[in-house]
């Protein structure tokens, strides 16, 4: 008992340094363990975005309304892709349109148009250039971009805004990437990680686009937009709207299915 209450008196610290020594650890502890968490944070956040409508395999199919000036137009679309390497896009309606396709095998892309039966190359300088009369690009259709090879992220506000919690994303382009904005920021809700909103900046920082999306679902235990709209900044009457009517994943897909000969089988 002596020597209990002995070591009781030694270890007893003053409640001024217990509170002081206390402040100490916990500011160390965020020194020591803020850093890394964030990185960490960003890499996942970039990984689940570039993988969210694609997985290791996907098929899906869509709609896609085109408004401009001169012309509205709706067509229904097929999908397939296996990782970011590989995807194909078919035009299934309407009739006049129907077996165009885009496909996209490692760093080649290729248009097919059946009635003419003619297969041509797209070259890197028109990866930014409009697919189908739409607002979005060539680049966009077929992902050739992902932000985790070609861009630099950090995540530059967290917290709540517009009444919900969220993560904003800005991606600058790598020094030697290939790409067609010189800025993307996203809007993330936190709690469901699904993108709302996107950003997309030329070289000399002014906005180009937006892109919303909304109608979420849960699919294979990931929460995704099922409606994409982009409306470019310059023509606010004008706008092309994707919506998935369906999206599977982890479908049976290999390599040799993206090819040169499928496109006119699948037509």
């Amino acid at each position: 008992m002596i020597k209990l209450m002995h070591y009781h008196r030694v270890g007893r610290i003053h409640p001024v340094k217990h509170r002081s020594l206390l402040r100490t650890f916990i500011l160390l502890l965020f020194i020591f363990t803020a850093t890394p968490a964030t990185a960490i944070e960003v890499d996942e956040l970039i990984r689940h975005i570039d993988r969210l409508w694609r997985g290791e395999t996907s098929q899906a199919t869509m709609s896609m309304a085109v408004r401009t000036e001169r012309y509205e137009r709706t067509m229904t679309m097929e999908a397939w892709s296996r990782g970011k390497d590989y995807s194909l896009v078919i035009i299934r309606e309407p009739v006049k349109d129907r077996g165009i396709a885009t496909l996209k095998v490692e760093d080649n892309i290729w248009n097919y148009l059946p009635k003419i039966n003619r297969v041509t190359k797209v070259p890197s300088s028109m990866m930014s250039g409009s697919w189908m009369g739409s607002h979005f690009t060539n680049d966009d259709l077929v992902k050739e971009s992902t932000f985790e090879d070609d861009y630099d992220a950090s995540i530059s506000f967290e917290g709540e805004r517009d009444g919900q919690q969220i993560y904003e994303l800005t991606f600058i382009p790598k020094p030697d990437a290939a790409v067609v904005w010189g800025k993307v920021m996203m809007m993330i809700e936190q709690t469901s990680l699904a993108p709302y909103k996107a950003l997309y900046y030329d070289e000399e920082g002014l906005l180009i686009r937006t892109m919303s999306m909304d109608q979420t679902q849960l699919i294979d235990g990931r929460t995704i937009p099922m409606r994409m709209r982009l409306q470019p900044e310059d023509k606010p009457e004008e706008s092309t709207v994707i919506v998935y009517q369906e999206i599977t994943f982890g479908v049976p897909l290999e390599t040799s299915f993206f090819s040169l000969q499928t496109l006119k089988r699948r037509r």
